[in-house]
């Protein structure tokens, strides 16, 4: 449920520590909207700390999340690479720490890191063969069994992320989200 890279985390924390790079730290508080979609950044940002949510909204306002990003994941680098404005929105959920680097650097680490190229590229790759299965198993089942995946992957869920942003990830209202919860408890309190 939150996607991390710790193996991208380490690496960039290195290229930081080095100092040879533009690299910045950067803090952000919750609720903070990091990137917007439909607008244009330089930078490319690499989660060291904390946790984000990566959104599409639709002209209603209504919400879809892509994913939930944690110690290692970045965004903001597929727009280096299209030259466009951004598909998502990023809003923290948590405190949240960065190492932030300008477009110009990443594209220059790319073609002189072979190792920073590779992670990326594999980061990339994770990213489009995470959500086709995710999708494929939230529309294929009903809500009850997508709780209890996500319980499993992430059992303080409910704790750390909002019954708004959870809905919102599996495809479905608060209301049914909320009455799912209730029946799973009352059939666990009937065990």
């Amino acid at each position: 449920m939150i996607r991390i890279n710790l193996e991208l985390a380490r690496y960039i924390k290195k290229l930081y520590g080095a100092n040879e790079h533009d690299i910045s730290e950067e803090k952000f508080s919750p609720k903070h909207k990091i990137i917007e979609q439909d607008r244009r950044y330089s930078k490319v940002y690499f989660i060291t700390e904390g946790i984000t949510k990566c959104y599409i909204s639709d002209e209603n306002g209504k919400e879809f999340i892509q994913e939930f990003l944690g110690e290692g994941m970045e965004f903001g680098e597929l727009e280096v690479f299209s030259k466009k404005h951004t598909i998502c929105s990023v809003e923290t959920i948590t405190q949240l720490k960065t190492l932030s680097i300008s477009h110009t650097c990443f594209n220059a680490l790319l073609e002189t890191d072979n190792h920073f190229n590779r992670l990326i590229m594999k980061a990339l790759a994770d990213k489009i063969r995470y959500k086709a299965p995710r999708h494929s198993y939230q529309h294929s089942y009903p809500i009850e069994d997508n709780v209890i995946r996500l319980k499993k992957i992430f059992p303080e869920f409910t704790e750390v992320i909002s019954k708004k942003d959870i809905a919102n990830y599996i495809g479905v209202t608060t209301r049914s989200l909320n009455r799912a919860l209730k029946e799973l408890k009352e059939k666990t309190d009937q065990l």
